[in-house]
């Protein structure tokens, strides 16, 4: 595109044309309006020819979540709840996105509430299995080749997960990196932004062009972002020290999982220290649940108490168990999360990333939930920057992705670590 050899208008159709071939078995869409998507492209290629200053995402169409508010577009949260819901405004991340010239291509599927209940996507691998949640519609479709980025969210585990399950670089940086002014708030503590794409660089570029400082975000923070389009294209002065955490729910891997992270864990050889962690760490996951399902009963009272009936019976238990939940208990548990974050920072002085599984195996199939996101709670608990790489196959010929976790607000080490692990695997398997 930058070289003239490709319009934006001829890119957007591309992708419309793969949309209307494959969308009928995905269903990764909540929303799409071909024609507006076309006009974006045309004014995007007009601003070119004209000479006019343009952005890092110049008519590069954006498939976003269906919990981010963006006008002209109806925003319906994945609920019948909030049918027909249109606003006004747009969130921070899409002034950013159309700030970088991107093609705002339209709304993807997100689970009910961008919580437990899935919705009608499917994996673009196999119809048969879940895309994962709740980042539903975002994985499948840069998966399916709908679009080459896509905006998601991850409360526990809703960028990764699904990334794995799809196949593609899922990249969840540092809480506060990306402004969340204008999605569904389901977590205030734990709700965070993250990207898909089809390459490291990718995910980089989207992080790099919607990250900013929010004064209406309370967990922004007023300090520059890590530059994470150098970090995904730099190399490792020194070759850097892994950790691994053997940790007591690691027993939920499926074989096909399993055997694929210890032979990665085998080429990496001394690079790696195994550690046992004591089980206070694996004790966080009951506190991330604690403060989600406390703080989306809070967020979302109004919406639970007027609409129960239109609530599904998949989310009811979770919100009857979060209404137990004490104040006292809730801070207690907003204790502890500090106390990690403050264990990981002393942890990253040793080592530059953990190792670790991105999902427990293949996408399960369509009908049994959206896959188990242990292996992505505690680093959410924490904020901490995350990254999946699709390197592994399972026995059904289904992607399972690699988790690589760094030290807060420094997500180009993480990146620069991540680029190479992937050359550093690739070569030693040729």
């Amino acid at each position: 595109m930058a070289s003239g050899r490709l319009t934006s208008v001829q890119l957007v159709q591309s992708c419309l044309d793969q949309i209307k071939a494959t969308d009928g078995a995905i269903k990764a869409w909540a929303f799409l309006d071909p024609d507006a998507a076309l006009a974006q492209a045309g004014e995007c290629d007009r601003l070119r020819k004209a000479g006019m200053a343009l952005g890092p995402l110049h008519g590069i169409p954006v498939g976003l979540k269906d919990i981010i508010d963006t006008a002209k577009m109806p925003t319906e949260r994945g609920s019948p709840v909030f049918a027909g819901r249109q606003t006004k405004d747009v969130a921070r991340l899409v002034e950013h996105l159309r700030e970088a010239g991107a093609v705002i291509m339209g709304k993807t599927v997100t689970t009910e509430l961008a919580f437990v209940h899935a919705n009608e996507t499917r994996n673009p691998h196999n119809p048969d299995h879940s895309p994962g949640g709740s980042s539903s519609g975002s994985a499948a479709a840069v998966a399916a080749m709908h679009v080459p980025l896509a905006v998601g969210t991850q409360t526990n585990g809703s960028v990764i997960r699904p990334a794995s399950f799809c196949g593609t670089f899922g990249f969840k940086p540092t809480r506060g990196v990306i402004s969340r002014t204008g999605l569904l708030q389901t977590s205030v503590s734990l709700d965070q932004v993250g990207c898909f794409g089809r390459t490291l660089a990718d995910v980089a570029l989207l992080t790099d062009a919607i990250g900013s400082y929010d004064q209406h975000d309370a967990t922004s923070f007023a300090r520059p972002r890590p530059d994470m389009s150098a970090g995904a294209t730099a190399d490792a002065p020194v070759t850097p020290d892994l950790a691994w955490f053997d940790l007591p729910f690691n027993d939920r891997l499926l074989d096909a999982a399993k055997d694929g992270l210890d032979a990665v864990l085998d080429i990496l050889g001394d690079q790696v220290t195994r550690m046992e962690p004591a089980d206070t760490l694996s004790n966080l996951v009951a506190v991330q649940a604690r403060i989600h399902e406390y703080e989306i009963c809070q967020h979302q009272a109004e919406v639970f108490d007027q609409h129960w009936d239109k609530i599904s019976d998949t989310l009811k238990p979770v919100v009857e168990r979060g209404r137990q939940i004490t104040r006292a208990e809730y801070e207690d548990a907003l204790a502890v999360k500090a106390s990690a974050e403050a264990f990981f920072a002393d942890f990253f002085v040793e080592f530059d990333a953990i190792v670790a599984p991105s999902a427990a195996g293949e996408a399960p199939k369509f009908g049994n939930g959206t896959g188990d996101p242990i292996f992505c709670t505690l680093w959410t608990l924490a904020g901490l920057p995350c990254v999946t790489l699709p390197l592994l196959v399972g026995d059904t010929g289904l992607p399972i992705g690699v988790q690589l976790i760094g030290p807060a607000e420094k997500d180009d080490r993480l990146l620069r670590t991540a680029r190479w692990l992937q050359t550093h695997l690739a070569s030693a398997t040729e």
